[in-house]
């Protein structure tokens, strides 16, 4: 079953067209790497994804239901309020740079969106904070504050936070690159480990070891378009376009 369908995505910033015409599905518990080099709209690709970012034109659907459509004028329309809320629960964000809260606790980091957004009771929404906690390896620190955690410990925060509310898709933008070099390494576990439980993801990822090792689809973005993409092996251990030859070429496959 397609969990994503992206289709004709068009994005300008004034006069740049950061994304040009991109289209890409994402099946359920398929784990898809985007990898480029700065400036190829990755990331604007996931946020008009994630509709952080408006969409100037394009199709944006989520398990079949149209978050944004193109009207006969060539414009994208956004689903009406009540259908993208539900829409926006079919999915979870990781940011970069974490997007804590940093007056409130770890666990009130986890628990807040459930009772304001999925109107959960206290007591529900602190039972699954703590469950999501656990699974992250941070049930001693949920009294603590982010200031008190380590950049890693930071970052399995907020995939905690994003996992609590059960999206079906769950996003990743660079989610190591804030981090130093010995605490990439924890974090690319825990994504490693949520593959292997079928998680279907979509990883913005400048790593391209961690890439080949945890996606099944592998896309190469430059100048914003899809230059190729396919099968890690294929991909990263065997390019066919030159641009993506001469992208991974700086890296040891």
């Amino acid at each position: 079953m397609k969990f994503l369908e992206i289709k004709n995505l068009r994005k300008s910033f004034g006069d740049l067209e950061v994304i040009k015409d991109i289209s890409l599905d994402v099946e359920e518990g398929q784990v898809v790497a985007v990898i480029g080099p700065s400036g190829s709209g990755k990331s604007t690709l996931l946020r008009c994804a994630t509709m952080l970012d408006s969409m100037d034109s394009g199709e944006l659907i989520y398990l079949g239901e149209h978050a944004v459509t193109t009207g006969a004028d060539g414009k994208a329309i956004p689903a009406p309020s009540k259908q993208l809320k539900k829409i926006q629960g079919y999915y979870g964000l990781v940011f970069q740079n974490f997007n804590l809260f940093p007056h409130y606790s770890v666990l009130k980091n986890v628990v807040d969106a459930l009772i304001t957004v999925q109107k959960k009771s206290k007591g529900e929404a602190v039972e699954i904070g703590r469950e999501f906690l656990n699974k992250m390896s941070l049930s001693d620190k949920e009294d603590a504050y982010p200031y008190q955690l380590s950049g890693g410990q930071q970052q399995r925060v907020s995939i905690a936070r994003a996992l609590a509310l059960n999206p079906k898709v769950l996003f990743f933008d660079e989610p190591t690159s804030a981090l130093d070099p010995e605490l990439t390494g924890e974090i690319l576990k825990v994504i490693k480990d949520l593959a292997a439980e079928k998680m279907t993801m979509v990883i913005v990822t400048h790593e391209m070891s961690f890439a080949r090792d945890v996606a099944n689809h592998i896309i190469f973005m430059d100048g914003g378009i899809i230059v190729e993409e396919g099968l890690p092996d294929e991909v990263i251990k065997n390019p066919k376009n030159e641009r993506t030859k001469t992208f991974l070429s700086r890296f040891e496959k």
